[in-house]
Parts: C-alpha cells; sequence; structure tokens
C-alpha cells in the first residue's frame, strides 16, 4: 500500500538549517525503509530570513502552502540582527499557528536515555523515570483576549469557551492513547487536568467541561484527575513522576508548567514539541507545526555544535500524531536513545557539548540514522 505525505519544510534562522538536515535524514531513512511511503518535500522561508527577502517574517504564500500541507517541519528562528524588526521574526510562527488553527500545544517531558538524569538540576532519585506530556490550549484564554492598557491599570481577558476546551479534552485524550501507561501499553495513560478551580470563573467552566468529556463512555478508559495549577508547579519539581502521563491545561498553566518540564530535563536539546489542528486518530487530516523547544542560538551557528536530538524527535512526533506512523516514531525514539546512553549501559554515548560530550551536529544525526535502519529492518 503506497502512501505519500506532503511536508512543508521551514528551516529558520541561525542553527535552523543545521538541526533541520539532520532530521530530514531520519526522514530519509524513513521513507527508504518503508517501500510505498513517501514524503514529498517543500522547502520555503520563515522567520529572520523570510524578513531578509521578503520584509515580513511570513508570507501569504508560504501560510498557503502550510494550509495545503499534511504538516510542517519547522526550525528555529530568530537572532539579534533582527531585534529591532517589526513585526518580528517570531510573530511569523504565531501568524502559522492561528492560520493553521493549532490549538493543541503538546511538549513530553522524558529522558530518552536514562543515564540523561544526571542532566537534571533535580536529584537522579527524584527525576528517575519521569515521563509525562503537557497538552495546552494554544489559541485561547488571557494571550488572545480583549486588552486593556492605561495609565495605571491594565488588564487581559481570560476567556474560555465550551468548545475550545471539549476540543483539546478529546486532543488530551487521544495522546493518552497514543502514549499508553510504561506498564501497559495497551492502557491510556492517565491525564492531570490543571486549574484554579478554587478561584478563577474560566478554571470552573474548564474543569466542568473536562470532567465531562472525559467522564463520557466513549473515554471510559481514561483515567482523569484534577490538580491546581499551583500545587502541580511545586510538586513537578519535588515529585515529577507523580504526574506521568498527560498535563491537560489552558494557555496560561500550559505555557508556565511546559517551561519547568524543561528545567526537569536540564537541556532543551532532547526536548521536541507539536502544535496540531486536530484529534490525532480521528478521520480526516491532523495538520501540525513541530519544531524543537530550543532558540536558535546564533553563539553557536554554523560550527556543528548544536544538538540535533529536538528536531530529530520533532520528527518522530510529526509521524505519530499527524501521519499516525507509531511503529516508525517508536523506531526513532529508540534509536535516540541507543546513541545517548552512556556505554556502560550499553549505549555508544554519542553526544553533543549541551549533554557534556564532543561529537559534531552531523555526527550524532548519522549516528541515530545508523541505528534507526537496524531497528526497522528487524
Amino acid at each position: 500500500m503506497s502512501q505519500t505525505y506532503k511536508l512543508l519544510v521551514l528551516p529558520g534562522d541561525h542553527v535552523g538549517p543545521e538541526v533541520v538536515a539532520e532530521a530530514l535524514k531520519v526522514l530519509d531513512v524513513v521513507e527508504a525503509s518503508r517501500p510505498g511511503l513517501k514524503f514529498e518535500r517543500d522547502f520555503d522561508l520563515a522567520g529572520g530570513a523570510s524578513i531578509d527577502k521578503h520584509g515580513t517574517p511570513i508570507t501569504e504564500a508560504v501560510l498557503a502552502k502550510a494550509e495545503a500541507s499534511d504538516a510542517v517541519l519547522f526550525g528555529s528562528i530568530g537572532g539579534p540582527e533582527w531585534a529591532g524588526a517589526v513585526p518580528t521574526p517570531e510573530s511569523g510562527l504565531l501568524a502559522l499557528r492561528q492560520r493553521l488553527d493549532a490549538f493543541a500545544n503538546i511538549r513530553p517531558c522524558a529522558f530518552y536515555a536514562p543515564s540523561l538524569v544526571k542532566q537534571s538540576p533535580i536529584k537522579e532519585h527524584l527525576v528517575k523515570g519521569t515521563h509525562f506530556v503537557v497538552v495546552r490550549e494554544n489559541c485561547g484564554g488571557a494571550y488572545f483576549g480583549t486588552k486593556r492598557a492605561e495609565e495605571d491599570v491594565a488588564s487581559d481577558l481570560w476567556e474560555y469557551k465550551t468548545p475550545e476546551i471539549e476540543r483539546l479534552a478529546h486532543v488530551s485524550a487521544a495522546v493518552a492513547r497514543l502514549m499508553g501507561r510504561p506498564e501497559d501499553k495497551t492502557k491510556a495513560a492517565k491525564v492531570w487536568s490543571a486549574d484554579k478551580y478554587n478561584v478563577l470563573a474560566n478554571s470552573r467552566l474548564w474543569r466542568n467541561v473536562t470532567q465531562r468529556v472525559l467522564n463520557a463512555p466513549e473515554y471510559a478508559d481514561i483515567e482523569l484527575n484534577h490538580q491546581l495549577a499551583d500545587s502541580m508547579a511545586m510538586l513537578m519539581v519535588a515529585q515529577p513522576t507523580r504526574f506521568n502521563g498527560v498535563i491537560h491545561t489552558d494557555n496560561t498553566f500550559g505555557d508556565i508548567l511546559s517551561d519547568i518540564a524543561g528545567g526537569i530535563t536540564g537541556t532543551l536539546g532532547v526536548l521536541p514539541s507539536a502544535s496540531i489542528s486536530a484529534v490525532p486518530g480521528d478521520k480526516g487530516r491532523c495538520n501540525g507545526i513541530y519544531e524543537p523547544v530550543h532558540g536558535s542560538a546564533p553563539d553557536i551557528s554554523g560550527k556543528g555544535l548544536v544538538n540535533p536530538v529536538a528536531q530529530i524527535l520533532s520528527v518522530a512526533m510529526m509521524l505519530r500524531y499527524s501521519f499516525l506512523l507509531a511503529t516508525e516514531a517508536d523506531a526513532i525514539e529508540k534509536a535516540v536513545s541507543i546513541v545517548l546512553e552512556e556505554k556502560a549501559a550499553g549505549g555508544l554515548e554519542i553526544r553533543t557539548a549541551d549533554l557534556g560530550g564532543k561529537a559534531t551536529t552531523r555526527e550524532v544525526g548519522e549516528a541515530v540514522c545508523a541505528e534507526l535502519k537496524k531497528l526497522l529492518a528487524q
């Protein structure tokens, strides 16, 4: 059976093209290992590179291409040379999210090789086994609400409507099913809903709608838990494994909690992310934007020092959520684990400087490709 997916590649600025190049090599391996599977790629500009050529961080033509694609692979954008640019390079990404209605932001927090717990600023015995995914509402709430700014008073309307919460709850349930539990992949992961039910009216709606959706018979396999967002922030540092599973939350709390999650791992170089526009697994397209959490790192741009793992893992997320190629996504993550794991534990321990190693960007990418070929041949 043949299948062709249309992929728009926006390499971005500074280290963006470097890590995207390695991620595409991984996609080449998947394509070569699966006869009939084709990733049709179109390349274009976004961010500072687009400002330099077109005077805007993203053009209407690129937005139209993104709409017509099955997914967008996005590299890091921005840099000091565009510090005074209006609009900013980053506004191109926001415009892309808005155009695709990419309402669900997905950010995993995991140690893709067990020995990487040593990189965490938190004690090893506390973070060992941490694996949760933050599913954040991406297009509503205070960030997009009506703004009031006067000399002595300012406010942001923190508003949610029932349909916005419902659709994110469906995504959180789908992610929980795709993720599974460590002890039994056939069982859906737990879902933790974070809010401020005790104080905020919008949080009361959030909890009530989430509970109604995820307690429906169609989600009988989903275990739903509620947690106040402030206490979750504290416990996420003190007992991160407590929240293994899916954290379902709004735009503001999701921004805070996903950044805390980034701190748990001790490096942004291994953290991917996705922003998707539909429920994965449902009938129809689930377009999405797949990108690393880290920035464009202009200080190491062009030196072959940047860690490509976050961008490579973004490809794994793309295969899992937009293309429903779970086997291939799992294989990429396993290949990354073998490459990064310390030799004493049977890994190759090929790491870039951010993880204490000396490998180049290309060396890490090529090592992942070599391991992936073996895994997909099995």
